[in-house]
């Protein structure tokens, strides 16, 4: 069952807009968590990681103290919460585990523009 991302949009730069990832068909409280982009002509780079029960995070240098990660393990989701938007973060956003053992969503698109 594939991983399903929503949220995302066009946004001005300094905006927010935060991220949802259901994640159905695993037993999805047993794995770390991730959140990847990739820009059009980049290579896909891992944004935010959070720890099965959400007690530790980790973040890209790039994003830190903007983006934060959470997640629900009631609802099998997880969140990326992202503030302070810049245009270099526009890009199409996925989850995966952390490892990524799971097929990828489609993503979801993010464009910062003014």
């Amino acid at each position: 069952v594939q991983l399903v991302e929503s949220g995302g949009g066009l946004v001005q730069p300094g905006g927010s807009l935060r991220l949802s990832c259901a994640a159905p068909g695993f037993t999805f409280s047993s794995y770390f968590m991730s959140w990847y982009r990739q820009a059009p002509g980049k290579e896909r780079e891992l944004v935010a990681v959070i720890g099965s029960a959400g007690g530790s995070t980790n973040y890209a240098d790039s994003v830190k103290g903007r983006f934060t990660i959470s997640r629900d393990n009631t609802k099998n989701t997880v969140y990326l919460q992202m503030n302070s938007l810049k245009p270099e973060d526009t890009a199409v956003y996925y989850c995966n585990t952390y490892p990524s053992r799971r097929a990828w969503g489609q993503g979801t698109q993010v464009t910062v523009s003014s």
